[in-house]
């Protein structure tokens, strides 16, 4: 049961994180500051890396598919290039005030809304 109950609490979280748009360091820090508030003996992974890997043993994989910030459309099949929402015209990403990386080079867009899917198209 303690498994189970692993899985279910590592699908959970994951899903925490893409809902919330978490870096993969504040999940691992969200993990091991709650892990410490347990008890001991708790199965609960102690890293964005570990519950990756809990959700691949089971079989569950999963991919983040963007979404309009509006619930209008996700962004996939026919929609999977466009920039902005055909419905509200709303933008996918969110707006970066044109910040640059150390190297001169933009950072990379960010989604204003996410959704995870499972490998069988399911929500997770």
């Amino acid at each position: 049961m303690h498994i189970l109950h692993s899985v279910i609490s590592g699908v959970r979280f994951v899903n925490l994180k893409a809902r919330f748009g978490w870096s993969d360091k504040s999940f691992t820090d969200f993990l091991v500051l709650l892990k410490k508030m347990l008890p001991k003996d708790n199965m609960l992974p102690k890293s964005h890396y570990e519950a990756k890997k809990i959700l691949c043993l089971v079989g569950i994989e999963y991919q983040k598919i963007h979404a309009c910030p509006n619930d209008c459309i996700l962004y996939r099949n026919q929609f999977a290039e466009m920039h902005n929402c055909p419905t509200c015209g709303v933008s996918r990403y969110k707006l970066n005030n044109d910040q640059c990386n150390d190297d001169g080079s933009r950072k990379k867009k960010s989604s204003n809304k996410g959704l995870l899917v499972s490998s069988n198209n399911t929500n997770v």
